[in-house]
């Protein structure tokens, strides 16, 4: 490129260019109390992608019945997780991003990485405008859900471009793809569930693969997540050479939901003689109130009530040594052609 010399002393102060790396999670409440969470559920619930009822009939039922009986609930359960770094999800992220930070300096200096949530703090919109006010005028999207859906990844890539939207000079913008099937990822979930595995003072009878729920009517609709979680489920028991039993958590409103769901699966199997379980959740890529308290306290509790005796629940990739290296491969192959 032609070297155009020194820019005038009325020039605009120009950052030297540089490459973005943006890590995206689903999203959390700034404290685990009522009206914090009250925020959150009114920004999380409003996606039309989260909840596909048309607005002029959900809005009612959210503002009038949802927003004022759920928040005090969903605080309650906040507040069994919180640690005094915030919410497991905003705090696993942060440490994502601070140690693909590190991992990049040693490679790619001129590579920026930061984290957003999709609902709550710090936004999208936020990050990407410092991002673009750091000299980033190439910036990838990294969407932290292996599993693709319509509610969780293509909701981050509608927040993205509403942000740059807003923006006179648009930085050039790459969306991770969903990785479900990648061996990077599959040999990074083996990996770590079978450390985890042997340190158990047990041998599971069973180990259920939970994956977050969605309704029935998604599958329906042609969403792909149902059938990337099976095979992300059959890949991984493949590599290990164990058989996973295969279930849907967090079941909301009285719609039909994919099945099996876990917790009456995890009621069900001491029945079927499994007595002794491990449980791990393959479609998060951080622990969250999802892991933390409905699977690791609820779960355990639903399992125990059905005649259960040994539980497990084996914690997500997160900012773990294994975690990371996978992370980084998937990156860095995205910026392939950047750097």
């Amino acid at each position: 490129m032609r070297d155009i010399g020194p820019l005038p002393d009325s020039h605009p102060p120009v950052a030297a260019k540089k490459i973005g790396v943006l890590l995206v999670n689903l999203g959390t409440p700034d404290a685990p109390d009522t009206a914090s969470v009250k925020r959150y559920l009114k920004e999380f619930l409003s996606d039309r992608r989260v909840v596909e009822i048309p607005q002029i009939i959900w809005q009612p039922i959210l503002r009038g019945i949802i927003l004022n009986t759920r928040p005090a609930k969903s605080a309650e359960a906040y507040r069994l997780v919180w640690t005094e770094n915030g919410s497991p999800l905003a705090d696993y992220t942060r440490r994502q991003s601070a140690k693909l930070a590190e991992k990049m300096v040693g490679k790619q200096n001129h590579v920026i990485v930061d984290w957003a949530m999709r609902y709550g703090n710090p936004s999208i919109k936020q990050r990407l405008s410092a991002l673009k006010s750091a000299g980033c005028d190439r910036i990838l999207i990294a969407p932290l859900y292996p599993q693709y859906s319509g509610a969780t990844t293509a909701s981050v890539h509608d927040a993205v471009f509403e942000a740059i939207g807003d923006m006179r000079w648009h930085p050039a913008i790459r969306l991770l793809p969903a990785y479900h099937d990648d061996p990077l990822y599959i040999d990074a979930l083996a990996a770590s569930l079978e450390r985890d595995l042997a340190a158990l003072d047990f041998e599971p009878d069973a180990i259920v693969a939970s994956f977050h729920g969605m309704p029935q009517r998604t599958l329906e609709l042609g969403d792909p997540y149902h059938c990337h979680c099976q095979k992300t489920a059959r890949l991984l028991s493949e590599k290990m050479g164990r058989e996973l039993v295969i279930a849907f958590q967090s079941r909301f409103g009285r719609a039909k939901w994919l099945e099996p769901a876990t917790d009456t699966t995890l009621e069900a199997l001491p029945g079927q003689g499994k007595k002794n379980i491990a449980i791990f959740a393959p479609g998060f890529s951080s622990d969250c109130l999802e892991t933390c308290e409905e699977l690791a306290i609820r779960g355990k509790e639903q399992f125990e009530d059905g005649g259960g005796e040994k539980f497990a629940y084996l914690p997500c990739l997160n900012d773990s040594d294994i975690g990371m290296d996978m992370l980084e491969g998937l990156i860095l192959r995205e910026l392939s052609g950047w750097i």
